[in-house]
């Protein structure tokens, strides 16, 4: 119950904010729209929507690094996290608080981005759903991945790193801009190594109910949505035991 009730906090913290979401949010529609505009307007179809929707909604959901890394830092900065250490929260319930509330706005957030790309010829049905959630895996990549730097880095730094660092190398890694089998060589290799790419080729498969290419794109991003959290229980548990 403790648990709940300060994900319930930090959820209305999150929905306050509201350029955090624009950019969270709005900001990903935008840029799919951009593309899915310039690549009508060229011969070649360079950005096909049913690539191009699976991709950037991975590269909205790296927004989600940001909204927990500024909440995670903006707690440790003010005197709100020494009044929280002095009631009996354990570890556990503040690390559940800062995880939980952030894992349905991802999904909302991949749904509307894969609910909008339905503009540019995306057909809608289950494939859409599944594809949501097939992309929760990774938007609890990213939610670790902010508590992770929140509880080492300040507010300042976050923006930085998460704002700046963290989404371009979601979009690059993802394939919202180009397929990495058109470079080939020790990139697409580096690539493969990391779950943006995989996490997008799953959700592809998802829409189009392409099961026997799902799985096999879905389970390489699992092991990393499991280090990370894993990675951000044991050093933002570190630093409250040490507060």
């Amino acid at each position: 119950m403790k648990c709940l009730a300060f994900a319930g906090r930090n959820g209305k913290e999150i929905a306050r904010d509201k350029l955090t979401l624009f950019f969270g949010v709005l900001f990903p529609v935008l840029i799919l729209a951009l593309m899915s505009l310039i690549g009508r307007s060229v011969p070649a179809d360079i950005f096909p929507i049913g690539s191009l929707a699976p991709g950037i909604a991975v590269f909205g959901l790296s927004f989600l690094s940001l909204f927990a890394g500024m909440l995670v830092a903006r707690d440790r900065s003010g005197a709100f996290m020494t009044r929280l250490l002095a009631s009996p929260m354990r570890p556990a319930d503040f690390i559940g608080g800062y995880l939980l509330p952030l894992l349905p706005v991802g999904f909302a957030q991949s749904l509307a981005c894969l609910l909008f790309a339905a503009l540019f010829g995306l057909r809608p049905g289950p494939g859409t759903l599944l594809a949501a959630a097939v992309l929760l895996p990774m938007g609890l990549f990213y939610d670790a991945l902010g508590l992770l730097l929140g509880s080492l880095l300040t507010e300042k730094q976050i923006g930085g790193v998460c704002g700046a660092l963290v989404t371009n190398v979601s979009a690059w890694l993802s394939g919202v801009w180009f397929d990495p089998a058109l470079v080939g060589g020790a990139f697409e290799k580096v690539v493969k190594v990391f779950p943006f790419l995989h996490a997008a080729q799953a959700a592809r498969a998802a829409i189009a109910l392409d099961y026997a290419n799902l799985l096999p794109h879905l389970c390489p991003t699992l092991p990393w949505s499991a280090a990370m959290t894993l990675a951000a229980v044991g050093v933002a548990g570190y630093r409250l035991s040490r507060n």
